[in-house]
């Protein structure tokens, strides 16, 4: 059995810290792991990058490594909303393949049920990535996706209880577009959503005019994105946590792109899309957050805001290779738009629970 040490990780004021040494190195073994899993570093972030995630307040999180010889060598984080009337806690472990199968995972899996059974939590959710390998699936409740069924994660997993609940997919659009292809979409997803419906777009910071509206876009990400058995309850979002996250956002190398769409005859937005662009050039850019209210579909408004979001991208940060983007695989809606586009799938997540027993 292999000695190691398991430690919560403190999070530094900045990157440039006398304390960031380890979160800088964290951040490494977390782009080595996802990098091997996934087999490219499409998800790698620098730790200037990953700083800002884990200095929000309104959503904490711990972070635990594991060390061989001083070495960290696994990461584990755990995150128990604080959203009115949650009972959820999210969890991710992630172990270096040379230090698998010698308890580090399953210890740091004890220390995290430690961590929800403190916080009285009776649910524990994890969104795991999983190699693509030949051989038998394992398919999603929701009859869109699967896993596969014999891969180290998906044997951890099931060992411990958990029930696969959703399956998201991993899309790729290489870069760049062709131009004649982003105006035709662009035309015909205008022409749909007619005079009702305008673009509005930014670069960083949310103008004022749109903060009200964007806590609400934001807060509908909890709720109306598709959760299948998941647990989510709804986040608590307002102007003071757009300009939180704005200013977390600007200590990042990175820079936010963003598209929403104007309901004209309310003056409110109806929906939003944002990219994240990293400041070099040969790496890809990812796309986070996409919403269109529940009371405003069926207009093409999805289609709207992505392809004007890589007209944006185009016009103001071209030369990237592609765009990244995480879809749920029963939200056709969504994946048609980017299959449109040109989103191909070249990975897959599965969205796991677990009930806990009291005692």
């Amino acid at each position: 059995m292999t000695a190691f040490t398991i430690d919560e990780l403190v999070i530094p004021a900045s990157i440039d810290a006398p304390d960031a040494a380890a979160f800088i190195e964290m951040t490494h073994v977390r782009n080595e792991i996802e990098a091997e899993t996934l087999g490219n570093r499409d998800l790698s972030y620098e730790p200037a990058e990953l700083l800002p995630h884990w200095q929000d307040p309104y959503d904490p999180q711990r972070l635990l490594v594991a060390r061989v010889d001083g070495r960290i060598v696994a990461r584990a984080v755990y995150n128990a909303p604080t959203s009115a009337g949650s009972t959820e806690a999210w969890f991710s472990i992630e172990v270096l393949s040379a230090f698998r199968r010698r308890g580090i995972g399953s210890a740091l899996y004890d220390t995290l049920c430690e961590f929800a059974a403190a916080d009285g939590r009776s649910v524990i959710q994890s969104y795991v990535m999983h190699k693509r390998v030949e051989g038998e699936m394992l398919p999603s409740p929701t009859g869109f996706g699967a896993v596969p069924l014999h891969t180290p994660e998906t044997s951890f997993l099931l060992h411990r209880d958990f029930q696969l609940e959703q399956v998201e997919r991993m899309s790729r659009l290489a870069l760049p577009v062709p131009d004649e292809k982003l105006e035709s979409n662009l035309a015909e997803a205008a022409d749909a959503s007619g005079p009702d419906y305008r673009v509005v777009r930014w670069i960083g910071r949310t103008p004022e005019r749109w903060l009200a509206d964007l806590a609400l876009l934001h807060q509908r990400m909890s709720t109306d994105a598709p959760s299948a058995g998941l647990d989510f309850a709804e986040e608590a979002w307002d102007e003071a946590r757009i300009r939180d996250l704005d200013d977390r956002r600007e200590t990042s190398p990175r820079t936010m792109l963003i598209v929403a769409v104007e309901h004209v005859p309310t003056g409110k937005l109806a929906g939003f899309t944002e990219l994240s662009v990293p400041p070099e050039i040969d790496r890809p850019v990812e796309q986070q957050d996409t919403l269109v209210l529940k009371e405003h579909r069926g207009h093409r408004l999805g289609m709207l805001v992505k392809v004007a979001n890589l007209k944006f991208l185009a016009e103001t940060y071209p030369g990237h290779p592609s765009v990244t983007t995480f879809n749920a695989e029963e939200n056709r809606h969504m994946l048609d738009v980017n299959e449109a586009v040109g989103f191909v799938a070249v990975g897959y997540d599965g969205g796991w629970k677990k009930i806990l027993t009291a005692g």
